[in-house]
């Protein structure tokens, strides 16, 4: 409804349920669950789905969380399509009352584990304040549980390419 209302015409637009999938142009994209829920006002809520994202090409395979808590899809996504080249899981604007709608950052290292992802990247954190943490915490907490499983991961500061062909990734601790 919100391309349409901005102009996009509907053969231009294809909506997809969770589990469903289109190919294009040798990227097929799957959309898979998430929890969150998909409302911005008081009558709005889950009335829409909350997707994360699988993304294959002949080579490659990466999932994109979006914004979301921790949970059983994340197994059931990794059994179904992984494991998953590059993972990206978001990290960030957390706390024990949303712990359904926005996972703390061992639990990001945890999905990684479900998913079955060869190399992970936190999203979602530092860019803005929702959440009571401090700023750093997201990213401090996370590599030192990536740390502790033996998650690879990738830190890139903002713009700074990862190239899933390399053999080495940005990890320095720009933060600090």
């Amino acid at each position: 409804a919100h391309l349409r209302e901005w102009g996009i015409k509907r053969e231009n637009i294809t909506e997809l349920d969770w589990w469903n999938e289109v190919t294009h142009d040798g990227f097929t994209f799957i959309c898979t669950p998430a929890r969150h829920f998909s409302g911005r006002s008081l009558f709005d809520n889950f009335t829409t789905l909350w997707p994360s994202w699988v993304i294959k090409t002949e080579n490659t395979s990466v999932y994109f969380s979006g914004d979301g808590g921790y949970g059983p899809h994340f197994k059931e996504i990794g059994d179904l399509y992984g494991p998953f080249d590059f993972v990206m899981l978001e990290c960030g604007q957390y706390n024990d009352l949303w712990k359904d709608i926005h996972m703390m950052p061992e639990q990001t290292v945890q999905a990684a584990i479900d998913l079955k992802g060869e190399l992970m990247m936190p999203i979602h954190w530092g860019a803005f304040t929702l959440a009571m943490h401090a700023w750093r915490d997201p990213i401090e907490r996370v590599t030192a549980a990536a740390r502790q499983h033996n998650i690879p991961i990738t830190t890139p500061k903002i713009g700074e390419p990862v190239i899933l062909q390399e053999t080495s990734f940005p990890n320095a601790q720009w933060w600090k």
